[in-house]
């Protein structure tokens, strides 16, 4: 039996939480590749935004920021699944800069 062979019936056994964590850590090993994250510069103004919708990270953030759990963003908003929430987070921790930037601008608007 291979590594990956092991590896998926270790992952089946995990819960939907777990899982999560573990993609995060897959993400962040692998250098902060965010397969779940699109940039499209004509797409909600070209922020980094949740492939299959237009939710930018950005707000997911700044939901956080204001106390919202996973939970209930996840409640806000019907089709985020929660890797989409690990996937934002990842993005964050990558380019803060970025994010803390268009939290910003939209706070200024």
């Amino acid at each position: 039996m291979t590594d990956l062979e092991r590896a998926q019936i270790a992952l089946s056994s995990l819960s939907r939480a777990d899982k999560a964590r573990l993609l995060e850590w897959i993400l962040h090993d692998l250098g902060g590749v965010s397969p779940g994250i699109e940039i499209t510069p004509d797409v909600v103004g070209g922020a980094a935004r949740i492939v299959r919708t237009r939710i930018p990270v950005w707000t997911l953030v700044h939901a956080r920021q204001l106390g919202a759990s996973d939970v209930e963003i996840l409640r806000m908003f019907p089709r985020l699944r929660a890797e989409d929430l690990v996937q934002a987070w990842a993005y964050y921790r990558s380019h803060r800069d970025e994010i803390d930037q268009q939290i910003e601008a939209n706070e200024a608007a």
